[in-house]
């Protein structure tokens, strides 16, 4: 029986490994987003020291991600990932231990998420180039639709409703025992994974030697060139990075307390908010994992962004609970069905051997000023108001959407550059004969 183009990847023994060990980490990441939300708030913390608190997460991330692209296309991307497990257990542990003894700062959380968001650092660009060494190119699309779905049902509806309910019934304290639970079931899926081959040519056997330190520079430097020279993937991450700054801060660290002071909600409204975000997300991915890809796929990925923006500007008007999660509802959807898209864009588009160092500049630029967006969000809202705030973050990323599109001329080149393909078909990602994509936007 031919299953449905979506569940295709599952045939794969390996894939429902990952799968599994992913969803539990998820979960566990889920559940880290309320806990520590509230665990602020009950230490008597506001929105400015909520802005600190995901600031270092951010900041880590962005610090780390670079050298974690290196490191996933030289380092076997399994060991990679059960690493990245294991710091979070060790990192967690030390929150749960504070705070049931009652000994927990806010400043303890804001180097906790730190440490946490540098190994997210190196998690991302591990998974990005390890799914193509496991499942064929045609089942890539639903693979990411797969992800695409699990990352908001399960880190933004199950694990927040868990944790809300957990702190309901006893303290973000325990909540943190649980993520830790969760993220030692996923090491331990991930120890059990069969070990992926790098798809990396190894050095010239006449190949000059190189310091360690400048070899691991010399990497990070061809991935800022590859970048550069494509236009496509330049024009994108160029958006994303102000996209970034203008709705990171204000969704991070200004939705908790819209939920809070307007709406009148604790964890629960919270949770449910986050929720109705996961489940538009879900069904957004599972929607594009069903088709093929459209034709005019950057287009589509960027508008999807832009123009699921403008529903935000809403959130800082109302006191309404109920429009709130309609509101996230209809952003999550736009985000998972861009976010799959773009995902599969990059394991077709960029070459074997560049994938990890590219997935890891994904990360560092379009996130590059999301620790300027979470230290601003605070101030900036408390200053002049929840609804401006809002405002701007639903109304400008349209505005970038359009110029990012028209200016590195997108139409032409994804036309040029068709991923549309059928199962079989042969593909050439991008640089494989020698040249880049400048050509397809001249």
């Amino acid at each position: 029986m031919r299953l449905p183009r979506a569940a295709q990847p599952f045939r794969d023994g390996e894939y429902r490994i990952l799968v599994s060990a992913l969803t539990l980490s998820l979960f566990g990441a889920g559940m880290w987003l309320v806990a520590v939300v509230w665990q602020v708030i009950e230490l008597g913390g506001g929105p400015i020291e909520l802005s600190t608190v995901a600031t270092g997460s951010a900041i880590g991330m962005v610090a780390a991600v670079l050298f974690g692209g290196v490191a996933a296309d030289r380092i076997p991307q399994r060991r990679i990932l059960i690493a990245v497990e294991c710091t979070k257990v060790a990192s967690i542990s030390v929150a749960a231990f504070l705070a049931l003894t009652g000994s927990l700062e806010i400043w303890h959380l804001a180097v906790i998420s730190f440490v946490l968001g540098i190994a997210e650092g190196f998690f991302y660009p591990a998974y990005s180039a390890m799914l193509p060494s496991i499942l064929p190119p045609e089942l890539l699309l639903a693979a990411n639709g797969v992800e695409g779905m699990l990352r908001p049902i399960i880190m933004q509806a199950a694990g927040p409703a868990v944790a809300s309910a957990i702190i309901a019934a006893f303290s973000p304290g325990l909540a943190f025992v649980f993520i830790i639970a969760a993220q030692l079931l996923a090491a331990a899926g991930l120890v059990i994974l069969r070990q992926t081959p790098l798809r990396r040519d190894p050095p010239a056997a006449d190949a000059p030697a190189q310091h360690p330190f400048m070899s691991v520079l010399v990497d990070v430097k061809d991935g800022f060139v590859y970048m550069v020279r494509t236009p496509w993937l330049f024009g994108t991450l160029a958006y994303f990075c102000l996209l970034t700054l203008v709705l990171m801060g204000p969704i991070e660290v200004l939705l908790p307390f819209a939920v809070k002071d307007q709406a009148h909600g604790g964890p629960g409204g919270f949770a449910l908010a986050l929720a109705a975000f996961g489940i538009g997300g879900a069904a957004g991915s599972i929607l594009v994992a069903s088709l093929r890809l459209p034709r005019r796929y950057l287009t589509v990925m960027n508008l999807l962004w832009g123009a699921g923006c403008i529903p935000i500007a809403i959130i800082g008007l109302t006191s309404q609970l109920w429009l709130m999660v309609v509101v996230l509802f209809l952003v999550g959807f736009t985000f998972s069905a861009g976010a799959v898209i773009w995902g599969t864009l990059l394991q077709r588009r960029v070459p074997p051997a560049m994938l990890g160092r590219v997935s890891s500049l994904d990360f560092f630029v379009s996130l590059a000023l999301m620790p300027v967006s979470m230290a601003l969000a605070g101030p900036v809202g408390e200053a002049v108001g929840l609804a401006p705030t809002f405002l701007i973050a639903g109304l400008v990323p349209p505005v970038l959407a359009v110029t990012a599109i028209f200016l590195f001329r997108m139409p032409s080149d994804e036309l040029q550059h068709p991923l549309d393909i059928h199962e079989g078909a042969t593909y050439t990602p991008d640089g494989d004969d020698g040249t880049d994509d400048s050509s397809s936007t001249a």
